[in-house]
């Protein structure tokens, strides 16, 4: 049995903020598991209590994806972007945008399988080094590490 992963956060510029992770299964596994509305909403959840109940994803480039989330209480947030580059199981490069004041940011997510393992690398190019800095403000690394762990129990599933 292998150890269980958590995600490291690093800035390698003013503009940037980069995730890694390792999940214990194959690339393409993880890639499905990514990118796949059938199993996006079991895992992208954030802190207990959220549902995701759209999960819209047109996976090409230039295709669209939509993801909302509602809280037991009523509260709701949603996000939206667009599909730049799309290499199954290795790269995928898209705009997020949350929506109000936050600004449009440039996700670039690299799959590398290495015995069986695959480190995932997720790099989060901002507009301007303060709404890097807000974003990472949130706590969203709470969240995704949250996410990550449901995402490994579901990968344990596929083996």
């Amino acid at each position: 049995m292998t150890a269980p992963q958590t995600m490291k956060m690093t800035t390698p510029s003013d503009r940037e903020v980069r995730f890694t992770r390792y999940f214990n299964a194959p690339r393409d596994l993880v890639w499905e598991a990514m990118t796949s509305p059938e199993y996006l909403p079991q895992w992208m959840l954030g802190p207990d209590g959220w549902v995701m109940d759209i999960c819209e994803v047109d996976l090409r480039p230039g295709g669209a994806y939509r993801y909302g989330w509602r809280k037991e209480n009523g509260k709701t947030m949603e996000i939206t972007g667009v599909f730049k580059e799309v290499k199954p199981p290795e790269l995928l490069v898209s705009t997020e945008s949350w929506g109000g004041e936050w600004p449009e940011a440039l996700n670039t997510m690299q799959f590398t399988e290495e015995n069986g393992r695959t480190l995932m690398t997720l790099t989060v190019l901002s507009p301007t080094k303060e709404s890097r800095d807000a974003a990472i403000g949130t706590g969203m690394t709470v969240g995704m590490e949250m996410s990550y762990a449901r995402l490994d129990e579901i990968l344990k599933k596929g083996r």
